[in-house]
């Protein structure tokens, strides 16, 4: 069975903008590729999870979101980086939905359709429900990434973090990973 490394995307992978969907406003962080190229190099599949609750809020559409999956994609290939699958929940919080994290279907949903070793796998992400997504699905371990609203949820959410990994940004926590490997 294979491992995976899940990822958040906004404040993760790339900068935060509040209910992004415009192309143009998609900014990866420097040191996301790098990152990703030593996970997948070290045999990780990878895979984006994400709530895009602005498209049940009526903000923009899903095909919106697609076309910054799209661009994001495309950038990440151009280096070398292959995402297995992006998993998107467009619900609004209130709204019902099979994936919305904390949920840990779209992990479950991955390890049947990859083969995947979920106990062998990690879960990367800015805020608590990202974490509470992975340890919902019984990965190996979560880590908490001060980008994004990292740092923020590091301050707000101090006592339910304590089993959480918590580091400084995507190199930070690929450094982390592989370090437990070796």
């Amino acid at each position: 069975m294979k491992s995976a490394v899940f990822l958040d995307r906004d404040g993760v992978l790339i900068e935060e903008k509040n209910y992004l969907h415009r192309t143009e406003d998609v900014v990866v962080f420097p040191e996301t590729i790098p990152a990703l190229k030593r996970l997948q190099h070290a045999g990780f599949q990878l895979f984006i999870v994400t709530n895009q609750s602005g498209v049940g809020r009526g903000f923009f559409t899903l095909s919106e979101v697609e076309s910054v999956h799209r661009r994001l994609i495309d950038e990440l290939g151009r280096a070398g980086v292959r995402v297995a699958k992006v998993y998107v929940a467009p619900e609004a919080p209130d709204q019902p939905s099979r994936g919305r994290k904390p949920s840990p279907q779209f992990l479950f949903d991955a390890r049947d359709e990859f083969g995947l070793d979920l106990a062998a796998s990690y879960m990367i992400g800015d805020k608590l429900i990202d974490l509470q997504c992975g340890w919902n699905a019984g990965v190996k371990e979560c880590l908490l990434v001060r980008t994004g609203y990292g740092a923020r949820t590091e301050l707000e959410h101090a006592c339910e973090l304590k089993r959480a990994i918590i580091v400084d940004d995507l190199r930070a926590a690929a450094d982390w990973i592989l370090g437990r490997r070796a």
